[in-house]
């Protein structure tokens, strides 16, 4: 199988079970406009995440790596008119940006956009004594995700979910010796999640038109 295979099977599924989208495809354009990477879930993982979080039955969601808020969009859309999604940026222009893209799909209400490190984020939340989250979707600086999974566990509770995204980074994820300092933090992470008893986890992997990569789910258990 090839690229291009990948590329027409996920368009198939996007046609077929996502369908014509405005409020989700006017956040792709305007993260295209402000000249944003083009490292956002594509339609059927943003779906996914969105079936996850329903499943979840989620009332609060945090988001560490908004970007355009493209996958901020489909978790704040699993949420009770009540709910809660806060979800955290660095990037002032991607914070913006996001900012605006939620608003238009009506979600500014129930969504939050923090600017700031997502370490000291993260860290405040946790000083604050925040209410639990039932989801969570780590999509940030890969380096740094043995740190966010560690705040993810002082923010959740027994049932909550954790999806951690881009974990077999194209394969290297089976190479120890790697240098690649995203390959480097996403190892860490699973010796970290590997001796972690408060959580049950599996990773799959996939490819479509993001390329061959995956995404890890843990389970809190206590």
């Amino acid at each position: 199988m090839t690229q291009p295979t990948w590329d027409a099977v996920d368009a198939y599924f996007s046609e077929q079970l996502v369908g014509h989208d405005p409020a989700l495809e006017a956040a792709e354009a305007a993260a295209d406009a402000a000249g944003l990477p083009h490292i956002a879930v594509a339609p059927n993982q943003g779906k996914l995440l969105h079936l996850l979080a329903l499943t979840q039955g989620a009332r609060r969601i945090l988001e560490v790596g908004t970007l355009g808020g493209y996958s901020a969009i489909w978790l704040a859309r699993a949420l009770p008119a009540d709910g809660t999604l806060i979800t955290l940026e660095i990037d002032p222009k991607h914070a913006e940006v996001a900012r605006g893209n939620l608003a238009h799909a009506g979600l500014d209400k129930v969504a939050e956009v923090r600017l700031g490190r997502a370490a000291d984020s993260l860290a405040a939340l946790v000083q604050d004594g925040t209410e639990p989250f039932d989801l969570v979707f780590i999509d940030a600086d890969k380096p740094s995700n043995p740190e966010y999974f560690r705040r993810a566990l002082e923010l959740t509770r027994p049932g909550s979910l954790i999806i951690v995204d881009n974990v077999v980074r194209g394969g290297a994820i089976a190479d120890a010796d790697s240098t690649d300092p995203a390959v480097i933090g996403t190892r860490a992470l699973h010796d970290l999640i590997a001796a972690e008893p408060r959580v049950t986890a599996t990773s799959v992997q996939t490819v479509g038109s993001k390329g061959y990569d995956g995404f890890t789910l843990a389970r809190v258990q206590g």
